[in-house]
C-alpha cells in the first residue's frame, strides 16, 4: 500500500502565531485538532513535519536531531516571513524538547510543552522506533517474515540516530535554565511516571517566574489526541491569552 506523506499546515489567524511541533515517529497529526482550535479563536498556526519523519523508518534514522531541529528553525523563520511579530511555540514529547530550545534560542512570547522526557535510556528510544517501524510495514501489506528481517536490520543501523537523540534531550535539559519566557508544562497521569517527574525537573529548572504545571487524569502520553483534550485545548488557549503579547 502507497503511504501518503503527511505534510506541514499553515491555519492563517489573527496577529498572533503559534508554531506547533509534532512527537517522534509522528507526523503533524498530533497537534492538528489543536491548531484548528486554536485558529477558531482567531491565533494563526503553523506545523511544520520534521526531516525524515512520516517517511519510512529508515529514512528516519538517516536524519537525526540536526536536520528535525532545522525544520523547526525553518517553521519560526516561516512565521516570521509571514509577518508575524508575536510568536508562541507549543510541543508534544520531541516537540516538547523542540519547543523549549526554541525559547533559549528565539524570542517567543511563550511556550507550552507536553509529555516531554526530561531523559531517556537508548532501549527506551529504540523501542518506541521498533513498535513505529512494524506499523508502518504492516500498513504497507509486508509479510511478517519480511518485517521481521527488515526491523531486524533496521534495529542494527538506528543506534547513531539514537544516540544523538539522547544526547540532545541532554543537552538541552542542561540548558534549561536560559528560558524567562513564560512557560506551560503539561503531562498526562495515565503515561509512564517519568513524564511527571520530567515536569518537575523542567518547572524547577528553567528561570522564569511565569511558570505553571498541570497533570491530567485521563490522559496518556499523546495528549493531544486523548479523552482529555478539549480540557487541554481550553488550558493552552487560556494561558496563550495571558500572555504579554
Amino acid at each position: 500500500m502507497k503511504i501518503v506523506q503527511p505534510k506541514s499546515f499553515f491555519l492563517r489567524g489573527g496577529d498572533q502565531a503559534v508554531l506547533l511541533l509534532h512527537s517522534f515517529t509522528s507526523n503533524t497529526r498530533d497537534v492538528k485538532e489543536l491548531g484548528k482550535f486554536l485558529n477558531l479563536h482567531d491565533f494563526s498556526c503553523y506545523a511544520p513535519v520534521y526531516e525524515g519523519h512520516g517517511l519510512t523508518p529508515e529514512e528516519l534514522i538517516s536524519t537525526s536531531p540536526t536536520e528535525w531541529w532545522g525544520s523547526v528553525e525553518k517553521g519560526y523563520h516561516f512565521l516570521i516571513k509571514e509577518g508575524y511579530a508575536q510568536i508562541a511555540v507549543i510541543g508534544i514529547s520531541l516537540g516538547g524538547i523542540l519547543a523549549l530550545d526554541v525559547g533559549k534560542t528565539f524570542n517567543v512570547n511563550g511556550i507550552v510543552t507536553m509529555s516531554v522526557p526530561y531523559k531517556k535510556e537508548m532501549s527506551s528510544l529504540k523501542d518506541r522506533l521498533i513498535k513505529y517501524a512494524r506499523a508502518f510495514k504492516q500498513f504497507e501489506g509486508k509479510d511478517e517474515k519480511e518485517i521481521s528481517r527488515e526491523v531486524d536490520e533496521l534495529e542494527k543501523s538506528s543506534t547513531p540516530c539514537l544516540i544523538h537523540f539522547k544526547r540532545y534531550i541532554d543537552k538541552t535539559m542542561k540548558e534549561l535554565d536560559r528560558i524567562n519566557q513564560p512557560i506551560r508544562i503539561l503531562y498526562g497521569e495515565l503515561d509512564e511516571s517519568l513524564y511527571k517527574e520530567s515536569a518537575h525537573y523542567i518547572y524547577n529548572s528553567v528561570s522564569t517566574n511565569n511558570k505553571s504545571i498541570h497533570g491530567y487524569s485521563n490522559s496518556e502520553h499523546l495528549m493531544t489526541l486523548g479523552s482529555d483534550q478539549k480540557l487541554i485545548h481550553e488550558d493552552i488557549l487560556s494561558f496563550l491569552k495571558q500572555l504579554n503579547w
